[in-house]
């Protein structure tokens, strides 16, 4: 049976012409499809296109976690394997490097991998009226953060309509487990393993030492408003898209009912992946 794969990429990495070269001669005997998506067709030519409709049996990836996130969006809420292969540097999602490319398209192909569902996020921005403004799925983190101005920012959070706090600070990142090693672990959020499922509610800068992380369960449906007086906000999804946030608005926050399924092989758990990527071995060895 012919294995449907996606393909998406990102050009601003070196490797990525070898990476394509290296796709263009998998040996037919593999039994692979490959849709591309049209930033890639000029380097792929011959193959079908990735539409947003098209059967697919995985998503490979090329790049780095941004590249991984761009992947998830693209599926939509779709259950189907994402593959991250890694040009870059730390890719916490990816499953394979450059250099075992071929190996993890022919394992893929084979159904020779272990598909792990991660906890996605549903947002939306809704504003005085009532009306919604925009709706997001995130993999990583939603972030309600001031602009370019040098002042903090008072933030109300309220989950399942009781108040948790009111926080003075620059911002607001609501994470998933697998988002705990992104922005919110920059901010002093914890690291929470990625099947432990649950919503992270992390202040940026906050403006008394009181105000730390707090972890909800996975059923808590959060609120986050400002001050009508507040400078013009943004909401970042991911790192990569948002819009602006209003006084008035409140962004809404819950678990999404479809997660993101992360193909894994072997030999690429999250702990090792964190003694690799984080450092977590101690210091080297010293002669």
């Amino acid at each position: 049976m012919t294995a449907r794969l996606g393909v998406l990429g990102h050009r601003g990495y070196a490797d990525l012409q070898d990476v394509l070269a290296e796709l263009r001669q998998l040996p037919p005997q593999l039994g692979v499809a490959l849709h591309v998506e049209d930033t890639l067709a000029d380097a792929l030519p011959g193959n079908a296109a990735l539409t947003h409709d098209c059967a697919l049996d995985a998503l490979v990836t090329l790049g780095g976690d941004g590249t991984f996130l761009r992947g998830a969006r693209f599926l939509d809420g779709r259950q189907v394997p994402i593959l991250g292969v890694n040009l870059g540097r730390l890719g916490f999602l990816t499953a394979a490097g450059r250099d075992g490319l071929g190996a993890a398209i022919a394992r893929v192909a084979r159904g020779e991998f272990v598909v792990e569902p991660r906890m996605a996020l549903e947002a939306q921005v809704i504003d005085i009226e009532g009306q919604v403004r925009r709706r997001w799925r995130a993999l990583n983190d939603v972030v309600l953060a001031k602009g370019g101005f040098a002042r903090v920012v008072k933030f109300t959070a309220i989950v399942d309509g009781e108040e948790i706090a009111s926080y003075s600070a620059d911002g607001v990142i609501t994470a998933t487990p697998t988002g705990s090693t992104a922005y919110a672990l920059s901010a002093g959020g914890p690291v929470v393993v990625p099947t432990v499922e649950s919503i992270l509610v992390t202040p940026v800068s906050p403006h008394t030492l009181a105000m730390r992380s707090v972890v909800l369960p996975p059923t808590a449906r959060l609120a986050l408003r400002t001050s009508d007086d507040s400078p013009e906000m943004l909401v970042t999804v991911d790192g990569q898209v948002g819009m602006t946030f209003q006084g008035g608005d409140t962004l809404h926050v819950r678990r999404s009912p479809a997660p993101i399924l992360v193909a894994r092989l072997d030999g690429d758990g999250f702990f090792a992946k964190l003694r690799q990527k984080l450092g977590w071995g101690g210091l080297a060895d010293r002669d």
